[in-house]
């Protein structure tokens, strides 16, 4: 597909060139999710201001969306290019924790998976241009997807933001997917 610039403030979403049918794509999934989300526990706003559920959705929308985004070669190969764009990209990636303290949800399990996903987020990037990256973000993401689930009582829809956002932060974000760090440092180890 044809690549389209960017405009300079949303490269930290989808890098410097896109095209447009992943962007669609990208939205596409972050609002369909949002919406199947909401429609599938509707019990996620109870007892919640209107405000607070509506700004709840929002950032469930972003984590969706990012998770998606980040996958791209145009984002991915942004931060690769980019060491303290990813530091602090990933330092200020705490949507989910927001998540649970506007829903009312179970803010331990939002914090134990926020600390979780932002650790292995750093030391995942701690291996930027190696080619140990990918398999470490993998065993790292799949212990934390394995883990989750076995939290008790946890609700069906903090469950899915939970999962989508480690994904998206320790994986979909902070593994350089297409070579671009090993291609500019030239370290192959």
């Amino acid at each position: 597909m044809k690549q389209r610039l960017i405009p300079s403030f949303l490269h930290d979403v989808f890098g410097e060139r896109q095209s447009i049918g992943a962007i669609v794509a990208i939205l596409l999934f972050g609002g369909l999710l949002t919406a199947a989300l909401y429609l599938a526990f509707p019990e996620l706003a109870d007892n919640v201001p209107v405000w607070r559920s509506s700004l709840a959705l929002l950032l469930m929308f972003d984590i969706f969306s990012g998770c998606a985004a980040n996958f791209t070669a145009s984002t991915s190969n942004f931060y690769a290019a980019r060491d303290k764009n990813r530091i602090v990209f990933i330092a200020i990636h705490f949507h989910v924790i927001l998540v649970a303290l506007l829903l009312q949800a179970d803010i331990w399990y939002s914090v134990a998976v926020w600390a979780y996903t932002i650790s292995a987020a750093f030391i995942v990037n701690a291996l930027h241009g190696k080619h140990s990256q990918r398999f470490v973000a993998g065993l790292l993401l799949s212990a934390g997807l394995g883990s989750i689930p076995m939290l008790p009582d946890i609700q069906p829809y903090m469950l899915i933001t939970f999962l989508l956002f480690m994904l998206k932060v320790s994986y979909s974000f902070a593994v350089d997917h297409y070579g671009t760090a090993i291609k500019i440092s030239g370290d192959k180890a």
